[in-house]
């Protein structure tokens, strides 16, 4: 299944040319996935997934401008691969708040927790990859 987050573009994402530019764009991204990899994991019961995550892989593809118009983009984000240190999630971007406004960007991320302790990449426990499957199952 689909996760769904609903984004708002600011002012300041905007370059030169009233798009959002790159940098910007994956600043939202990220912000679309906060909801479900920290706060919702942290209600799951999961202490170490939110302490650290770092982006191992990050692919943007842009198919069209998004301008700020000052209303929410919609971020539809799947779950493409679940390894045993690692998961790849794959995002379309549409250029407004319904799933029927085209999509304007795709973007895929492979993820790893890391521990912040040690200072290292670490395996997803078991219960951290039943939460993520869930996270996105249960969209």
């Amino acid at each position: 299944m689909t996760y769904v987050s609903l984004v708002r573009p600011r002012w300041t994402d905007m370059d030169v040319y009233h798009h959002i530019n790159h940098a910007s764009m994956v600043t939202l991204l990220e912000e679309a996935r906060i909801p479900l990899l920290f706060n919702d994991a942290v209600k799951a019961g999961l202490t170490e997934l939110p302490k650290g995550i770092v982006v191992v892989r990050l692919e943007v593809s842009y198919k069209a401008p998004i301008v700020v118009t000052g209303q929410d983009i919609r971020v539809d984000i799947d779950l493409s691969q679940l390894r045993a240190a690692s998961f790849t999630l794959g995002y379309r971007v549409h250029s407004g708040p319904s799933e029927t406004d085209p999509v304007a960007v795709t973007a895929e991320t492979v993820l790893a927790p890391y521990d912040t302790v040690a200072l290292r990449p670490r395996r997803l426990t078991q219960e951290e990859s039943e939460f993520i499957k869930r996270g996105f199952a249960d969209a």
